[in-house]
């Protein structure tokens, strides 16, 4: 039988919750202070504990002052058990929470900081977390007294039948994993598929990847769906890359002269424009015999896919400018009909390069 409830009980109690909250009050602060410091180091991981500290000291310290006060009341066993198994069961939650989030920032603060690993990919830590909270689950249940056992086999038992009913979403969720193993694709890469969809893959998680287009607009495409398409990445295996322009020239040029006036072009727009290759050597390749002009191809480097744009843009600006000055001219396509008596129009043909240009016909005399 217990004994009745004292003043001095009273007093120890409330002695020791106060105990529990001023050390939670103090550690609080001098986690805050922590925080600081840890801001000035380069490693993000002490940023992580100590913010994740901030949470279950405070926490651990009034459920320790609650659990010793608990202990200073005449409390029958029974309600000091179900006082104790509430105290444990919150401190586990705290503490599972908390190492949830902590793991999760230290797997995308390892991830982040290595090449060639996704760092933004939330696939791995959403899965991470789901893993601490269920085991802080589990360990919460064993505190109670419930045997995990049999919950156990009832998911090995039931598992198959939602693996059946989810085989869509497991699908998706492997293949991401899967394309960010195989490091095929990782977040920040500019990809485009063989359906048309381009743009920077913003994040891969547990069902999807979003891809950002030029245009700003996000692209949702199923992991399941990217893993089977056929697909470009402009990243990969270099994030340099290499474009080509075609150009003509009249066939009365110089050649030389031509070559020698685009190699300076080039140096020029590589040395000058934003997101060029400041060390990419000018090449110019002449390939064709048109019908009225001689053709040649331009090689410029670029320093990522969305650079070629405005490189593309000031080159074609610069070298118009530039065989403008040096009297070096670019023929615009012509078309020869013969007109005879009694007979139809016959227009000469075309070379596919001319076809759908406007053309500047000259009659002759049959």
């Amino acid at each position: 039988m217990n004994r009745a409830l004292t003043l001095d009980d009273g007093v120890l109690a409330g002695i020791a919750l106060a105990a529990g909250l001023l050390v939670a009050f103090l550690s609080r602060g001098l986690l805050r202070w922590l925080a600081k410091h840890a801001k000035r180091t380069k490693w993000n991981g002490d940023d992580v504990v100590v913010d994740a500290l901030r949470t279950v000291v405070p926490w651990a310290a009034i459920t320790g002052g609650a659990a010793s006060a608990a202990a200073a009341l005449p409390l029958t066993k029974p309600v000091q058990h179900t006082v104790n198994q509430s105290l444990t069961v919150l401190l586990i939650f705290a503490v599972t929470v908390s190492a949830a989030r902590v793991v999760a920032e230290l797997v995308q603060s390892v991830t982040s900081s290595r090449s060639g690993v996704a760092g933004s990919a939330t696939i791995f830590v959403n899965i991470t977390r789901v893993l601490v909270l269920a085991i802080g689950f589990l360990v919460a249940l064993q505190s109670l007294g419930i045997s995990i056992a049999p919950m156990l086999t009832a998911l090995g038992v039931g598992g198959l039948a939602v693996a059946l009913a989810l085989q869509d979403t497991l699908a998706n969720l492997f293949a991401g994993i899967h394309i960010l193993a195989s490091k095929t694709v990782q977040p920040g890469d500019y990809i485009r598929l063989s359906s048309g969809e381009e743009g920077y893959v913003e994040d891969i998680n547990w069902r999807q990847t979003t891809v950002r287009a030029l245009s700003n607009n996000l692209v949702v495409i199923p992991n399941g769906q990217l893993a089977k398409t056929n697909m470009t990445n402009f990243m990969r295996p270099e994030q340099q890359l290499t474009i080509l322009v075609q150009v003509g020239v009249a066939y009365d040029s110089d050649l030389e002269h031509v070559e020698r006036v685009t190699t300076e072009v080039v140096a020029e727009v590589m040395t000058e424009i934003t997101g060029a290759v400041p060390d990419h050597e000018p090449a110019v390749r002449f390939h064709t015999f048109g019908d009225s002009r001689i053709g040649f191809t331009v090689i410029l480097g670029v320093g990522e896919f969305s650079d070629q744009y405005r490189i593309k843009h000031e080159f074609i600006k610069r070298l118009h400018r530039r065989f403008r000055d040096e009297g070096i001219r670019i023929p615009a396509p012509a078309r020869n009909v013969s007109l005879q008596q009694g007979a139809v129009l016959i227009p000469q043909q075309r070379t596919p390069e001319e076809a759908g240009e406007v053309v500047s016909p000259r009659l002759v005399e049959g």
